[in-house]
């Protein structure tokens, strides 16, 4: 069990357990495959486990603890800073899982019964609460979840739980429930005396950098107004890789579009999902980033398509806080089962260290898509996750416009206008495409690191491997921007607050690169969204340019959040980037 945890993150790790006639907490900032040995629990008989991924508060491991009652909690509530006055209690610690031992304390202080724990929780946080809430003077255990990333079962007479019904059931165990529904509650032993607690720190740099504003960075960045020539019917400009314009001035990518949001009958996908339905259980798996797209697909398959799914989310490294966030929301809100995939953040992270410095030595346009390579292996897991729960239909929320040919383009590879899809797969494409960067990085070798065989690898799961039972929602239901917004804002979708734009707003990488394209090449991926969205129809050209122009400015917060992620200098890196001769 405590293997399987480790998918969902290693960055981080508690225990709680009964030996002895006492109660034990151990955490660590490593893996719980290294902390259970040191705690030796292989005689308690009580054993409740944590390993996750950085979410909320660094600082304040879990299992927490407060007024005796010990949380382990999977998710993010999203509202807790304002429970805190709700419930009339003063806030100790950053993590927002600390307000679930506080709603319980104070519940309990009202004359409230414990079996009442679980709904009074639910009730007033916002956000994924999949909850083991222990109180070990009372001698109760609460499991509880608002969005059924929880499962008990049984073997021997003993009572296991999960996040996830796969270790359960490779246990051997019986009788596997989902807790959504209804809250459990166990017996555990009672102690009169107080937590033994032991805190095991290792780690030096902080996996969640605390954001601090300086004034002297953000005025390093830049917004040159580029005087470039535009085509007459889109946005794009002249530095746009392979671009010509005819006579009229209208460029080639206008001239040879073909709609990508036209969509097919809806009765086509209800009746590709129909054989997939089940009468119990979930029955789909839809890939989840909490960005726009992927939200309002997983509303369209829980709202219109009557799906039941589970979403899966990759976290390399790259997903800010914000994004959590909205994962949080949207799960908690529709009551879906979340599974996580977490990738080593701190090597991941490293990685990309090792690539932007090689970048930085040899600035090529070309080469920037390096830097997102550690994301790829998000399709390797789908079959991982369709493997541990026998679902096999997947259902991609992938937004048909979000089509950006320049990024290969600056490597040397022409826009193939037959391309139907934003991801494609294709031997010889693919072969021309790595033979060019395999060239680009000779000019840097630093390229030639530990993170090779991670961005080869993704490369393979992304265009090579086979994808079976794989349907696009957005090929059944048009893209529209306005309607997208207007759903999300029905779930309290966060905003970011340093752009306007609704789009990749919880990706740490986008606002960096957006920057380096538009410092030397003066657009961006936003032009080429845009550009997409004028050739269907959807918007003007003059209301483009005023987005372009709005959206196109730096984005200070996300840029200093993702070099401190890394680890580099900000002054020096946007110090290079600034230098970089111009396209235009």
């Amino acid at each position: 069990m405590a293997k399987h945890a480790q998918q969902r993150g290693r960055d981080s790790s508690g225990l709680l357990f009964h030996r002895a006639d006492s109660y034990h907490i151990h955490r660590a900032d490593y893996p719980i495959g290294k902390l259970l040995p040191e705690a030796g629990t292989f005689d308690a008989g009580v054993v409740m486990g944590h390993s996750r991924l950085i979410t909320n508060g660094l600082g304040d491991n879990q299992p927490v603890l407060r007024e005796d009652i010990c949380v382990l909690h999977n998710g993010i509530i999203v509202n807790h800073e304002a429970i805190w006055e709700q419930i009339g209690k003063v806030r100790e610690l950053q993590v927002d899982t600390e307000v679930i031992s506080a709603i319980a304390a104070a519940h309990l202080e009202q004359g409230g019964a414990v079996q009442d724990i679980p709904a009074r929780v639910l009730d007033l946080c916002r956000g994924v609460v999949a909850c083991a809430l222990a109180l070990p003077r009372l001698g109760k255990l609460c499991l509880f979840s608002n969005n059924g990333s929880l499962y008990v079962g049984t073997k021997n007479e003993a009572t296991y739980f999960s996040s996830e019904s796969y270790p359960l059931s490779q246990l051997g165990c019986e009788g596997i429930t989902q807790v959504l529904e209804h809250a459990v509650v166990l017996d555990i032993p009672v102690v009169s005396t107080g937590f033994v607690v032991v805190d095991q720190e290792q780690r030096t740099t902080d996996l969640i950098p605390a954001f601090t504003h300086c004034a002297a960075e953000e005025k390093l960045l830049v917004f040159p107004q580029h005087n470039l020539r535009r085509c007459t019917k889109c946005v794009l400009p002249e530095t746009m890789p392979y671009i010509r314009f005819n006579d009229e001035g209208i460029c080639n990518y206008c001239l040879n579009y073909r709609s990508r949001n036209k969509a097919k009958p809806k009765e086509e996908l209800f009746a590709l999902v129909e054989p997939y339905r089940r009468a119990h259980g979930n029955d789909c798996i839809v890939p989840f980033s909490g960005g726009r797209d992927s939200c309002y697909g997983l509303h369209l398959i829980v709202k219109e398509l009557k799906m039941k799914p589970l979403t899966y989310t990759y976290d390399w490294g790259m997903v800010t806080d914000l994004g959590r966030r909205n994962i949080s929301r949207m799960s908690a809100e529709m009551g879906v089962e979340n599974i996580i995939v977490a990738a080593d953040i701190t090597q991941k992270r490293e990685n990309i260290k090792k690539n932007l410095r090689a970048w930085l030595k040899s600035p090529h346009l070309g080469m920037i898509s390096i830097l997102t390579a550690g994301d790829k292996h998000f399709f390797r897991y789908v079959e991982t996750i369709k493997k541990q729960t026998g679902i096999s239909l997947n259902l991609w929320g992938i937004n048909p416009l979000e089509v950006t040919h320049f990024k290969a383009g600056f490597l040397g590879i022409p826009p193939d206008f037959e391309e139907e899809r934003v991801y494609q797969s294709g031997a010889m494409k693919q072969i021309r495409y790595q033979g060019l960067r395999f060239g680009a990085m000779l000019q840097s070798p630093g390229y030639f690191n530990s993170s090779l065989w991670d961005t080869i690898s993704g490369e393979y799961y992304r265009s090579f491997a086979q994808k079976t039972d794989y349907f696009h929602v957005f090929d059944y239901w048009t893209w529209e921007e306005g309607a997208v917004d207007a759903c999300l804002k029905e779930y309290d979708w966060e905003l970011a607050p340093d752009t306007n734009t609704t789009w990749r707003i919880g990706d740490g990488t986008a606002a960096f690169y957006n920057y380096i394209y538009y410092t030397v090449a003066g657009f961006t991926e936003h032009d080429t969204f845009r550009s997409n969205q004028i050739r269907e129809g959807q918007i003007t050209r003059e209301e483009a340019m005023t987005l372009v122009e709005d959206e196109n400015r730096p984005r200070y917060t996300n840029i200093k959040w993702y070099l401190d992620a890394v680890g580099l200098d900000f002054s020096e890196t946007i110090g290079v980037v600034n230098n970089i001769p111009r396209l235009s």
